[in-house]
């Protein structure tokens, strides 16, 4: 016999709970067409709810066309017809990298999904309403978990933890922690800057000095200022960790490892005025590929956005539960 899923912790009405777990079904092919469902007793009895909760949540599906009722037999379902699967993209900030990912995710979906696009700013207490706000009304939500520096995991993972994993798909940043099979399209941060500096040694090594440009205030991952010291320790290199160039002043047989384009900006301005040769005497590599990092010939270390929207996209069509690390590599050019 089928069995609806209902949390007792939801703060969704039960009658909504009953309706959006009977259309989940539907659409993932669990209740086939003409499958018999629960009658309002057996519902009613196996959740301890009241008849009426359940009378509304048939009723309710009746209307939007997923059940028919037989007299003197009970429901069904009433079509297998394919409907739009409904999508809640959660992410931290739009910036013109997460539109790539948005903008691909769309068109991997394709006319199959309807997405809804929401922004928690970091905020972990706004991520939380966000959630707690929406559950049961989608087929699969899709979340960035980067918040605040320092935030206590106390404060997300428990929201995170109700959405059911087979809903849930995580982007751009895997929670290692949690437990279940659920989909994820990542960036180790750590072991990618590693790797990526480690694939560019060659090139390093006419420089003495590596300096990270870290803006500590925009909320970058803290794991790419661990794969740059592990990188510095393993290959015995000096270097430091700065927050913004303001009193950088760039000096020969340094190399600068740049998050933010108003830093690169600065930097390259900075050299041109010492008259110092990008790739000679001062060498830089970037955050992200751009079209103007590649006409300015910047080296650039970059996940490949687009492949992770379109990814996820496929990999949630195909309903796998799958964890899978996005490209990341180096552009070698003339700026190192």
């Amino acid at each position: 016999m089928y069995q609806t899923k209902l949390s007792l912790s939801c703060k969704t009405p039960k009658y909504k709970q009953i309706i959006q777990s009977i259309i989940n079904d539907i659409e993932r092919g669990i209740l086939k067409v003409d499958e018999q469902l629960p009658s309002i007793n057996e519902l009613s009895e196996e959740h301890l709810l009241a008849r009426d909760t359940v009378e509304r949540a048939y009723r309710e599906l009746k209307e939007q066309g997923y059940i028919v009722s037989v007299h003197g037999k009970g429901y069904f379902v009433a079509s297998n017809e394919i409907k739009k699967i409904k999508v809640l993209l959660v992410f931290n900030k739009l910036s013109s990298y997460k539109k790539i990912i948005y903008y691909a995710f769309l068109k991997g979906l394709g006319d199959k999904a309807t997405v809804d696009l929401q922004i928690h700013h970091y905020d972990a207490h706004l991520f939380e309403e966000i959630i707690n706000k929406n559950l049961g009304k989608y087929n699969y939500y899709v979340i960035m978990p980067h918040f605040f520096h320092g935030a206590d995991k106390k404060e997300y993972m428990p929201a995170i933890k109700r959405i059911p994993k087979e809903e849930l798909v995580i982007l751009d940043k895997d929670l290692p922690g949690l437990e279940g099979k659920y989909l994820a399209v990542y960036q180790d941060f750590s072991k990618d800057i590693f790797k990526a500096l480690e694939s560019a040694v060659d090139l390093l090594a006419k420089y003495q000095k590596l300096v990270l440009i870290f803006p500590f205030c925009e909320h970058y991952p803290i794991e790419i200022m661990q794969g740059f010291r592990l990188f510095c320790n393993c290959y015995n290199k000096d270097f430091a960790i700065l927050e913004n160039t303001f009193d950088e002043i760039p000096s020969p047989g340094t190399a600068y490892l740049v998050v933010e384009e108003t830093d690169l900006a600065d930097i390259i301005k900075k050299s041109r005025g010492l008259d110092l040769t990008l790739g000679q005497d001062i060498g830089i590599i970037s955050f992200n590929e751009t079209t103007s990092k590649e006409l300015l010939d910047i080296t650039v270390v970059t996940t490949d956005f687009e492949v992770m929207g379109f990814m996820a996209a496929t990999l949630l069509l195909e309903r796998k539960h799958a964890k899978v690390k996005n490209p990341f590599q180096v552009i070698r050019r003339g700026s190192l």
